[in-house]
């Protein structure tokens, strides 16, 4: 007999199983959160102030994430409604050394970042006399220090409580019930995760953890398990000229600290400027200057990062770019259109963007035998266009 194939266990993704997720915009009061906010949003909802605290109720707003491959399929089909994929940004306001013990206006801040499920990191690598540095002066390694030990105290102190916890009410049950076995696994978990934080200096999501570890995690909520993008705000000049002193020194400390974390530098003061020009003195604009502006690369950063990907629906009424989960199936990923066509779900009829681009024509790619009929086991792919069969 053959051997017996082994099975690899799927990974479980840190964070919410959710395909509605959200980005938070995170920094020290004055580095450009709420001016990035704004023109990211083109709204003017953050309250770009030069003081600590001007932002103090989160601002939200819906991104549409750039994408190619959309443009092209609404180019195609002309439909009466295009709906791209959208990034959920939070604005929060600025968080201050102290902030995990409750200084500034700490607790609020942080139950904001609980709240997101993924991070912007702004780091402010500019110099600026009229805008103040709640620090006194311009170092965007203290300030990256600072922002990492606040959330990474108020995770001890929730571990700490959780742990807590979990040994009261572990004492109360026999030693051989399944329950009890049970609860001194969480315990040892959770023991795991404390010691990764204290002792190992490490954030949560820096880690090695196995399946039944991150469920144990997810369920704690915890502040450094959500992945974070380094964004870095040079001056116009500095950006134009990719030079600025800080900007080795930041990639050299993320290496250390939290290697794999994606560094982007941009600049607030060129994306203002771009943001009151029309689409076509952008362009003209950025030819002029010798640099484009970053912002459809950092939504398309802050996406991925929440390890989401996109699917289309194609016709002539609507193209739309559905947002789901990376290993997300054919059922759940119908689910979003839908709930009936999840409970119902006969099969998916699935082409990939590449193979449309190629042959040009849905009617192409089904004469090629490129159309596929997909069941329940089908994971979706980045790029699928999908039309859903479900049953009465």
């Amino acid at each position: 007999m053959p051997p017996k194939k082994a099975v690899v266990e799927k990974k479980t993704v840190l964070g919410r199983p959710s395909n509605n997720l959200k980005i938070g915009i995170v920094g020290l009061p004055n580095v450009g959160k709420s001016s990035f906010f704004n023109v990211l949003s083109e709204t003017d909802l953050g309250k770009a102030a030069n003081f600590p605290y001007a932002t103090i109720n989160p601002e939200e707003a819906r991104i549409p994430v750039p994408d190619t491959r959309f443009e092209w399929l609404c180019d195609v089909y002309k439909p009466a409604s295009r709906v791209p994929a959208f990034l959920t940004c939070i604005d929060i306001a600025g968080l201050t050394a102290g902030a995990s013990t409750g200084e500034g206006l700490g607790n609020s801040f942080l139950s904001h970042v609980r709240a997101v499920d993924g991070i912007f990191q702004v780091v402010r690598a500019f110099d600026d006399a009229e805008v103040i540095h709640v620090e006194g002066d311009v170092n965007p390694i203290r300030d990256m220090e600072i922002i990492q030990t606040e959330l990474r105290l108020k995770d001890i102190e929730w571990v700490e409580k959780s742990l807590d916890g979990l040994k009261k009410t572990g004492r109360s049950l026999g030693s051989n019930s399944l329950v009890d076995k049970a609860r001194k696994e969480e315990i040892a978990i959770v023991e795991k995760i404390l010691k990764t934080l204290t002792v190992d200096n490490k954030d949560i999501r820096k880690a090695d953890w196995n399946n039944k570890e991150i469920d144990v995690v997810n369920g704690l909520q915890l502040l450094t398990a959500k992945p974070v993008t380094y964004l870095v705000n040079l001056s116009e000049k500095d950006y134009v000229r990719k030079k600025n002193k800080w900007l080795a020194k930041i990639k050299a400390w993320i290496d250390t600290n939290n290697p794999g974390d994606p560094l982007i530098p941009f600049s607030v003061a060129l994306e203002e400027r771009l943001g009151k020009m029309s689409a076509e003195e952008k362009v003209e604009e950025e030819k002029t200057v010798g640099a484009a502006g970053a912002l459809p690369k950092i939504t398309q950063a802050g996406y991925s990062s929440l390890e989401l990907i996109r699917y289309f629906t194609c016709g002539p009424d609507e193209v739309r770019a559905w947002t789901i989960r990376k290993g997300t199936k054919a059922p759940q990923a119908a689910g979003v259109i839908h709930s009936d066509f999840e409970n119902k779900f006969v099969c998916g009829e699935i082409m990939s963007y590449d193979d449309l681009k190629e042959y040009g024509s849905e009617a192409s790619v089904k004469a090629a035998g490129k159309l596929r009929q997909q069941g329940k086991p089908y994971e979706m792919v980045d790029g699928d266009i999908a039309y859903w069969k479900a049953g009465g």
